[in-house]
């Protein structure tokens, strides 16, 4: 698996609390990733992982996103799933496996920590609470495959694609997504001149500017309302994760998986 372009820099607890399972660690497991991790820059299309081949490192997105696609046999692909600051890469390791058929790779460039495979699975083996966390987690991410299933059956190509993108732009923190059509719709599953004329229609409302490679939220507000309701479900999902830890007294600190902008107020945990 190639690595980033740019150099590793040095882990940081600052940087740890902009994931949210890593946010939540006990002081002494932070200590073991700050010592073996890596604070890198993914690429856009940079690899995570690739089919069949051995996993040799969990990622932890801080303001990267990384998509989870499904390889036919005719050579299409089609994202399954998405991972942002609320989660990891590391679903196949977590549940005993060293390699998986589909591959993941960098969907919109940013910041991830880097942690080897086997301190990832000492972690989940040693530390019970982040095994508490890591389960909650997988089963939102099971839940929300579900309900993006259903999604793309009985949603417009118009509901879906304003989905994505709010989806995308809360784990960046940021309007501006570097996107193309060809990739919108590849994402999406769907012909390429549906989600033309769907982010049309975005832009005509004055929701989205699109151009150049590059899709601009202009009005976040209209965009939710325009999306489908997976939309919120995709919050209420990966928004609750670490709610029972605290319930139960835990000190420990979380961070909004998806974040409004910062003329709202930020989404509570």
């Amino acid at each position: 698996m190639s690595k980033p372009a740019h150099p590793a820099r040095q882990v940081t607890l600052a940087a740890m609390r902009t994931n949210t399972l890593l946010g939540a660690l006990a002081p002494q497991t932070a200590a073991l990733i700050v010592k073996r991790g890596e604070l890198i820059q993914l690429a856009l299309r940079q690899p995570v992982y690739a089919s069949e081949e051995p996993i040799h490192d969990a990622y932890f997105p801080l303001d990267c996103v990384l998509s989870v696609v499904a390889l036919m046999k005719d050579g299409s692909h089609i994202e399954i799933g998405t991972i942002g600051r609320e989660g990891t890469s590391a679903f196949p390791l977590l549940m005993g496996a060293a390699s998986t058929a589909n591959i993941c790779y960098c969907q919109v460039h940013g910041d991830a920590i880097r942690i080897p495979a086997d301190l990832f699975r000492e972690l989940a083996e040693t530390d019970h609470d982040f095994r508490q966390h890591l389960d909650r987690y997988l089963q939102a991410y099971v839940n929300m495959l579900g309900q993006l299933a259903a999604c793309n059956r009985l949603h417009t190509v118009y509901e879906r694609c304003s989905r994505w993108l709010l989806m995308t732009r809360d784990r960046v923190d940021g309007d501006e997504l570097p996107l193309t059509q060809e990739f919108l719709a590849m994402m999406l599953g769907t012909g390429r001149s549906g989600v033309a004329i769907a982010a049309a229609t975005l832009q005509q409302a004055g929701f989205i500017k699109n151009g150049h490679g590059t899709i601009t939220i202009l009005d976040r507000a209209g965009l939710q309302n325009a999306a489908c309701e997976c939309y919120d479900v995709a919050r209420e999902q990966f928004d609750g994760l670490l709610r029972p830890m605290h319930a139960s007294g835990s000190q420990h600190v979380a961070v909004a998986a998806f974040k409004t902008p910062h003329s709202e107020q930020p989404l509570e945990l």
